[in-house]
């Protein structure tokens, strides 16, 4: 289903369901909060990157409370546990988003599925979706963690969660997701729970394992492309943004002439664009218009299993706000992010990064308030970036590597 679709039947259709679920969970279905957390769900389907972000949590929920963990997934995003293998992939489970009566199997196939695997406590990463609210509420979880508005207008998803953590707009978002697992280890009900300092240490990424022939193997799929390539220096330029949010794109016209830029200055660096199958004729076009001789239309040539041994062998990347920059973030390779309807101060990647943000008066437009759907048909918050900008950025970065 389109992103669209997805929003308008969480809204129509959630709301009245999150009501009448309620209802029927206090009834029949009651959940004390109080149970030992032994099976631990964790929910996030639909941004690949957050799933990164919430590994700090995850690994922190395994080490205070030595539990086992789940994870709940759409199809298409699974790849993305694979980068740190926190969650057994046996304890994944995914749901199909392609069409609605799919959606409908999948939601029941998880019902029984929870229940089979004694779920006890299910952790509702996601902003405020009724949804997963519904996923999360009759999981037969005893303990079910998620973000509540409180006295805050709308954003109703009815009043399924035993341990209600307030959203915090003003501290990142790998933070909030480590205060749900401090909302499991307070003793009394909570209004909000965790009322806790969360220090910067708390949210350090551990480094994904690489092995050395999934490294050689990258290598020779760039020797067949650029046959001169010996080892050097590579930078990636990664143009793309999810179909979530594509006002995060950065015009490819602004990237052929940072292309133009880098390779002038540095002599030896390789540049490879990246990208899915899907982008690969946009990224040969802009090939074409970046008109540099040691710039290679890479996109489609490598499964996200095998992009760490890429980030692994890079010198840097530069990349919009998306999911491949905090796929980096699980490697040593430093980004350089463009950001305008989000900010960094929320979303940056939790690896060496440099932000780029013009702070515009009207970013960031997208926020847990309207489900990150933008009314914003014209991003001049990325307008505002410039190329010399960007390529200052660079230059800091590759003067220094």
């Amino acid at each position: 289903m389109k992103v669209d679709t997805m929003r308008f039947v969480d809204r129509y259709a959630g709301i009245p369901l999150c009501a009448c679920g309620t209802i029927i969970k206090k009834i029949f279905f009651s959940s004390s909060g109080r149970a030992k957390p032994k099976n631990i769900l964790f929910i996030e389907l639909s941004e690949m990157g957050s799933a990164i972000l919430a590994d700090p949590a995850m690994r922190k929920a395994a080490r205070e409370h030595g539990g086992e963990l789940f994870f709940l997934i759409f199809e298409k995003n699974k790849p993305s546990l694979a980068l740190l293998n926190t969650v057994k992939d046996e304890n994944i489970f995914t749901i199909r988003s392609d069409g609605f009566l799919s959606l409908v199997i999948d939601t029941c196939r998880f019902l029984i599925w929870a229940r089979k695997k004694k779920i006890d406590t299910a952790i509702d990463l996601e902003l405020f979706s009724r949804y997963t609210a519904l996923l999360s509420g009759f999981c037969g979880a005893d303990n079910v963690v998620g973000f509540h508005n409180f006295h805050g207008e709308g954003l109703y998803r009815g009043s399924m969660l035993t341990h209600r953590v307030l959203y915090n707009p003003h501290i990142h978002i790998a933070k909030n997701f480590i205060a749900m697992i401090n909302a499991l280890s307070e003793a009394s009900d909570g209004r909000p729970y965790s009322k806790t300092r969360i220090e910067d240490g708390e949210i350090r990424l551990e480094k994904a394992e690489i092995s050395q022939t999934a490294v050689e193997k990258v290598k020779e799929k760039i020797r067949k492309l650029y046959p001169g390539y010996s080892g050097g220096r590579i930078v990636l330029i990664n143009p793309n943004a999810s179909e979530l949010l594509p006002q995060r794109r950065w015009e490819m016209s602004r990237y052929a002439s940072l292309i133009r830029l880098i390779s002038e200055r540095f002599g030896d660096v390789l540049i490879l664009i990246t990208g899915a199958a899907s982008e690969k004729m946009e990224a040969e076009n802009l090939v074409k218009e970046a008109a540099s001789p040691r710039c290679v239309n890479f996109a489609g040539q490598l499964h996200l299993s095998e992009l760490t041994a890429l980030y692994s062998l890079s010198t840097l990347m530069v990349s919009n706000d998306s999911g491949p920059a905090h796929f980096a973030s699980v490697t040593d390779m430093p980004t350089v992010v463009i950001f305008g309807p989000e900010t960094p101060d929320l979303y940056r990647s939790l690896g060496d990064t440099s932000p780029v943000y013009a702070g515009l008066a009207c970013s960031p437009c997208v926020s847990a308030a309207n489900h990150r759907k933008t009314p914003c048909r014209d991003n001049v918050c990325l307008r505002a970036v410039t190329v010399d900008a960007v390529f200052s950025e660079v230059i800091k970065r590759l003067d220094n590597a």
